[in-house]
């Protein structure tokens, strides 16, 4: 395995490399500063106090304060903003008179991170202008300030996220695409080196000699599961250490669950290169399956059944409640009963297939 390059570089080179190039597309974890337009139509205090608060809002950034909407529009065609919120004429007036006031919120829906930030910017920044003017009212009917507050929000609300506390979209996806990222380069490097085997003639052999390479295999497997848990996820300040021995019991069937798998598919396409084609496409199709970017019950049934034979899917949901969440061991045994069914199931198939006499080089 060691005097393979290739082979060598996708076991323990890539898992390195993408343990630092990875992570680092969703450094900021949060979208912040969002550029916007402001389309103010109407020239009263209310109005200049909104666009007050929007220019303190931490999520957007009004880069363009105007009265024409069409301008408005056109630096959001040309990219130059994602968004725009509409002050209409006669708002305070309309305010004033206790009209149910509606501020529109124009967002770019092709970029969903901005988007939101977009909306929820508008959105924190307008409300509180709302809440002010919903407390003076109440106070000029008489009611103190006290009172004004308790009929405003009689029920306080405070959110809390429990397991992702920045709410960052990084800890939300590279803790689970780092499960995808230990198969992928496990299951080219595995495929790609049988693959090279079978070329080669080499690929039958006993069963002890096979034991011998599924192990080897196993290995890096091992080694790159407890860099990530272990360091990349304290580098990076993910939720991490929920349940470290589940994550230990969780890495220890589903690394030869793995292993079986790739030795499995560089049997059949028996070519090095091949292997390594195939395996590489499958990534983005396996991500979406795992069921964290795309919900499960979503899929066509055919899928909902097939994408429990790659061993990512019920790995990432494992990952997920025993190392972020803090589940007990007991609330993925299901799981890890189907990764550990993987592994014998593949391991059985291999020693099968690799049965027979060597052939001639």
């Amino acid at each position: 395995m060691l005097r393979d390059k290739g082979a060598a570089l996708l076991l323990l080179g890539a898992p390195v490399l993408y343990g630092f190039f990875y992570p680092w597309f969703y450094a900021p974890q949060v979208v912040q500063r969002v550029p916007v337009a402001l389309v103010v139509q109407d020239a009263s205090g209310l109005s200049r106090q909104m666009q007050r608060f929007a220019q303190a809002s931490p999520r957007i950034d009004p880069r363009l304060v105007t009265a024409d909407e069409g301008l408005a529009r056109a630096a959001l065609m040309r990219g130059e903003v994602q968004g725009y919120a509409l002050i209409a004429p006669d708002f305070k007036r309309d305010v004033v008179r206790g009209a149910a006031v509606v501020v529109p919120v124009y967002a770019n829906g092709a970029y969903p991170l901005a988007a939101k930030q977009v909306h929820y910017g508008f959105a924190e920044a307008f409300g509180t202008v709302s809440a002010g003017v919903e407390l003076k009212r109440l106070q000029a009917g008489g009611q103190s300030a006290q009172q004004a507050a308790a009929s405003r929000s009689p029920v306080n609300l405070q959110a809390v996220a429990l397991f992702n506390p920045t709410e960052g979209y990084g800890s939300f996806v590279v803790a689970a695409v780092a499960l995808l990222i230990l198969q992928q380069t496990l299951l080219m490097g595995g495929a790609l080196l049988v693959g090279t085997w079978r070329e080669q003639g080499l690929a039958h052999a006993g069963a002890r000699d096979w034991l011998a390479r599924l192990l080897a295999l196993c290995v890096p497997g091992w080694l790159a599961g407890l860099f990530y848990f272990g360091w990349i996820f304290v580098l990076q300040d993910y939720p991490r250490g929920g349940n470290p021995l589940g994550a230990l019991a969780l890495l220890g069937v589903f690394t030869p669950a793995v292993a079986g798998c790739a030795c499995l598919l560089g049997w059949w396409l028996a070519e090095r290169e091949r292997a390594l084609q195939v395996a590489l496409f499958t990534s983005i199709p396996l991500a979406f399956l795992a069921g964290f970017t795309w919900p499960a019950e979503a899929l066509p049934e055919p899928l909902q059944w097939l994408r429990w034979l790659s061993p990512s899917t019920a790995a990432i949901q494992a990952s997920l409640r025993l190392n972020q969440a803090g589940a007990p061991i007991a609330a993925v045994l299901p799981h890890l009963a189907w990764l550990g069914l993987l592994a014998l199931a593949s391991w059985a198939a291999v020693l099968a297939l690799g049965r027979g006499r060597r052939a001639a080089v």
